[in-house]
């Protein structure tokens, strides 16, 4: 049916009984103490020409600050300072066409970036994850975007069929063709694996004067679809005011009341992190041969 031969049969297969060891440590290693990623889409910077800070960065800073104080290791992530490429939409393709780690820039090669290098194994450590992005355009930031983007790889993807030649399009068809038929819903791992699965997500914005219920919007729809848990009062969005001109928004946007926001959206944070924590991620259910 697959027109595959014995080795690359067995290829398969290796994959799938990897996929579900992988599956298992999801569930191992948050055993350790309650790790908080705060994920920084802003591009602003003092020492830069914008010659002021980020706002949204300055309440993500005053969150994590407060998960600390609630007994969470905790690491602030600007991906304004790291190298992240674009993705490569291989994804569309074929589920198989997009590898984890990213096949398009290997991890520990000389086409690598900071996201297969660095960032995927600090998300997988990550129990959640608070992002944090200033409105652009009535959109998340371009930065967030292209992180999100490359997050696909964590969302479902496999190892190659064939490390010397990843991009085979025929193979990695029946390399999907093979999940189809074989994945099982009752094991984990036995299909296409959802990384964040699980991990507890929040979302802080900030802008001038429009656009968070759409920039809100956009990250919820992606991250709930990678399988990110969302408590009540997940998202906040510090705003200012078109009556002012721009220079007064950081005065308005980081007011005390804004500030004691993101301290009470932490003890959230804390709370639903727990009580996640309790519960096999690999119980949530999802199509594990789904295209």
């Amino acid at each position: 049916m697959l027109a595959i031969d014995l080795a690359t049969l067995h290829r398969f297969q290796k994959i799938q009984k990897e996929t579900i060891k992988e599956a298992k440590w999801l569930i191992k290693h948050r055993k350790n103490k309650i790790k908080v990623l705060g994920i920084s889409g802003s591009a602003r910077d003092e020492f830069d020409m914008a010659q002021e800070s980020s706002n949204s960065e300055a309440l993500l800073k005053v969150c994590l600050e407060q998960c600390n104080k609630l007994w969470a290791d905790i690491e602030l992530i600007p991906l304004k300072k790291y190298d992240i490429k674009h993705c490569k939409a291989c994804y569309s393709t074929a589920n198989t066409q997009c590898h984890f780690y990213c096949s398009c820039y290997p991890k520990g090669t000389e086409t690598w970036d900071d996201m297969s290098n660095i960032l995927y194994d600090k998300i997988l450590e990550a129990d959640a994850i608070i992002f944090a992005t200033p409105i652009n355009n009535f959109k998340i930031s371009t930065l967030m975007a292209t992180f999100i983007d490359r997050c696909i790889s964590l969302d479902g993807s496999l190892q190659p069929a064939n490390f010397k030649h990843p991009k085979d399009k025929n193979l990695n068809i029946k390399h999907m063709k093979f999940i189809e038929l074989t994945a099982d819903n009752t094991i984990p791992g036995s299909g296409m694996l959802r990384r964040f699965l699980g991990k507890v997500a929040w979302i802080i914005v900030t802008g001038h004067e429009a656009g968070a219920a759409m920039t809100i919007s956009n990250l919820f729809m992606t991250l709930n679809n990678f399988g990110m848990v969302f408590p009540p009062f997940s998202s906040m969005y510090a705003m200012s005011s078109i009556a002012y001109s721009t220079y007064a928004d950081k005065r308005i946007v980081l007011s005390d009341s804004y500030q004691e926001e993101a301290k009470l959206l932490a003890q959230n944070v804390m709370t639903e992190t727990k009580l996640a924590r309790k519960i096999d991620p690999t119980k949530w259910l999802y199509d594990y041969n789904a295209n």
